[in-house]
């Protein structure tokens, strides 16, 4: 059975940066692309940092019920949705996969797919370095 790799940490705390050299060192990691309903930024693509989705697609995963999260922030132009959900990019009986999510997320990916198929990567920086 395979595994999530679930790379956390706090703002600036160098989740990226491990994520990449994870990725890059770990080439049989599957990736899972979650989904946002804010703008796609210059130099983004659909599909590789994010999928680019509007609020009906939202509202059609939580409708059937495959919503695993979701986590909305009030920004200047508005509620922007970060969030993952079950579209078939997971199959845990195939590979391992490795995401950069928060522990709102993680707590949800574990209660959706079980404890045993979850690995928290936490990463804790001192403040004063992380700042």
């Amino acid at each position: 059975m395979g595994k999530i790799y679930c790379v956390m940490g706090k703002s600036s705390s160098g989740k990226d940066t491990v994520y990449k050299k994870l990725k890059e060192q770990y080439k049989e990691f599957r990736l899972i692309v979650p989904y946002t309903t804010r703008p796609i930024r210059e130099g983004e693509k659909n599909g590789r940092e994010y999928f680019f989705a509007d609020e009906n697609k939202l509202k059609e995963f939580r409708r059937n019920g495959k919503l695993i999260e979701a986590r909305t922030y009030q920004t200047v132009y508005g509620p922007w949705t970060y969030f993952t959900a079950d579209d078939g990019q997971i199959d845990l009986s195939a590979a391992d996969y490795l995401l950069i999510g928060t522990l709102v997320s993680y707590q949800a990916l574990r209660e959706y797919f079980g404890e045993e198929a979850i690995v928290p990567v936490y990463l804790e920086v001192e403040d004063g370095l992380r700042l």
